[in-house]
């Protein structure tokens, strides 16, 4: 199963989406400090995304230094909002993106993400929340009535990174608790696939590319 696995990967990468030759750097730059960005493939789902929204303004909850923007900007969004509370990876993402030609289509909000969200009226035709996993849920609130029917939330880390994902496995599959010394990043994941899902606003699955995305589409109109 594990060769199997390994040539199904194989044969995703080498028929999905290309780097541009700043997003290269960017890879480059993650990889030489081990900085989490979400790949390439859930970056082509973002760019198919703006596509199919024909995205006006995005929002980003966590956006370190662009790379996940610039698929979005890459998919024609008119506008994205970037937020990131690391002044440098937020110096580093206005350097990329305008050497990507973005420049002018990007807002850099400096601060938490959560603060920031409530300084803009949206509307959002898409949102990207990759902050801190126990405030995932959080963001979702703040923004649910900020997304237009036809919008998306995607929410990066469903099934990779900081996360058990054994314990995921057996809380949604076989109701089973999550274990007492579950981490924060692993209840917080839990708590958001659970509230999105029950949420009858929106539609939610889980999208297997890269670290794993959830996906909510709204099918309600905003109240």
């Amino acid at each position: 199963m594990g060769m199997q696995s390994d040539a199904i990967q194989r044969y995703i990468r080498a028929t999905g989406a290309s780097h541009s030759e700043v997003q290269g750097e960017m890879v480059a730059y993650a990889h030489q400090h081990e900085f989490p960005i979400i790949g390439p493939d859930a970056g082509a789902v973002l760019r198919l995304l703006a596509r199919m929204t024909d995205a006006g303004t995005v929002f980003e909850f966590g956006s370190g230094y662009g790379y996940s923007a610039s698929w979005f900007l890459a998919g024609g969004a008119d506008e994205i909002v970037l937020t990131e509370i690391d002044e440098a990876e937020l110096d580093m993402a206005r350097s990329f993106l305008a050497r990507a030609g973005h420049g002018d289509r990007v807002q850099y909000e400096l601060g938490d993400a959560l603060d920031v969200v409530g300084e803009y009226d949206g509307p959002f035709d898409l949102v990207l929340i990759d902050h801190d996993k126990p405030r995932y849920t959080d963001g979702f609130e703040e923004v649910r009535e900020k997304v237009p029917e036809g919008g998306v939330i995607v929410a990066d880390n469903m099934i990779r990174g900081p996360i058990d994902v054994e314990a995921l496995s057996a809380f949604f599959a076989d109701e089973e608790p999550l274990p007492e010394d579950a981490s924060e990043e692993t209840a917080g994941i839990a708590d958001y696939v659970d509230h999105v899902r029950a949420d009858p606003a929106f539609e939610s699955f889980i999208l297997p590319v890269g670290s794993g995305i959830c996906l909510s589409t709204r099918v309600a109109p905003r109240e």
